[in-house]
């Protein structure tokens, strides 16, 4: 590891992980985009849902530095980023203190935003059960005595919150309504962002593999996990081009702009084998997935 953690601030930075944020994000744009486009965007469900969506993030970030730590997941033979709490500079009583502060956070924002959004009490209470299983699930992705990360179900949970969850949700705060068509990109959005997991997850196999975690790549070894990354990109952008035909939206293929940068990042991984040089691909696939949605919303709303 080529970093050491000198101070607290330093510490919590890397422990906060900003650079999973934009990625974070992705769902609540995507989500706002196509409200622009049929006409129901709220400006209220839009910052809302995006301050909920960061604080989830960052307390999933916390529970991961603290689970890997304590799970032995994040060992001295790790050659990713170097996690907080294995450095020693934060105490996980300490960690754990601010997994349950961010846990609050999150659920009361998530309330304001319920609040704002939604006219009906059986639609809120519905959605208070999805806010708590979502901060259940960030916690115990790899915290906890029976952590599900280590069963390698992070790939199932990704795909629900970052992609169907966190698009369809979005739109139905936005607008009250719910289209089938929504799934398309809300596919698309849930493949890209477990592209970013299994490429983090194939650079920590031979950690992962010492420390009992079952993640995908490690069930399946690393040939199959590769062919398994080039279907998600592949099938996430298949999902763009069906949605783009249903809704009659050329704009929307603009996001194909920036498969050639998806090509590149897959090419990457599968000949790449040491861990130090794939790290730097999983920040480009989540950077490549931000430019995509962006590029999406951008041409959706502005190509007649």
């Amino acid at each position: 590891m080529d970093i050491t953690l000198t101070s607290k601030k330093q510490a919590w930075l890397h422990a906060i992980r900003l650079r999973t944020l934009p990625l974070a994000l992705a769902s609540i744009l995507m989500a706002s985009f196509i409200a622009w486009f049929h006409g129901n965007f709220r400006w209220e469900v839009t910052v809302l849902a995006a301050l909920t969506t960061t604080l989830l993030q960052i307390l999933s970030n916390l529970s991961n530095d603290y689970g890997d730590s304590v799970h032995g997941a994040d060992g001295d033979d790790r050659e990713g980023p170097i996690r907080a709490v294995q450095s020693g500079v934060i105490q996980p009583s300490e960690m754990k203190n601010a997994m349950v502060l961010l846990g609050v956070l999150s659920f009361l924002c998530g309330v304001l935003l319920l609040y704002v959004a939604l006219d009906s009490w059986v639609i809120f209470f519905t959605f208070i059960g999805v806010g708590i299983l979502s901060i259940f699930a960030a916690i115990n992705y790899t915290s906890g005595s029976n952590p599900y990360g280590y069963m390698g179900l992070g790939d199932i949970s990704v795909f629900f919150f970052f992609g169907l969850l966190g698009v369809l949700g979005t739109y139905f705060l936005h607008s009250l309504d719910f289209s089938s068509t929504l799934i398309l990109p809300a596919l698309s959005l849930g493949l890209f962002s477990t592209a970013v997991l299994n490429i983090n997850n194939i650079r920590d196999i031979e950690s992962d593999q010492k420390a009992g975690k079952k993640s995908i790549p490690v069930r399946i070894g690393r040939k199959a996990a590769v062919r398994y990354n080039w279907t998600l990109i592949i099938l996430g952008n298949v999902s763009l081009v069906l949605f783009s035909w249903l809704e009659n939206a050329p704009g929307a293929l603009a996001a194909l702009l920036v498969l050639p940068m998806m090509i590149a990042i897959g090419k990457n991984v599968q000949q790449k084998t040491k861990s130090s040089e794939l790290d730097p691909y999983l920040k480009k696939m989540a950077i490549s997935t931000l430019l995509w949605v962006l590029a999406f919303g951008i041409g959706l709303i502005t190509v007649p």
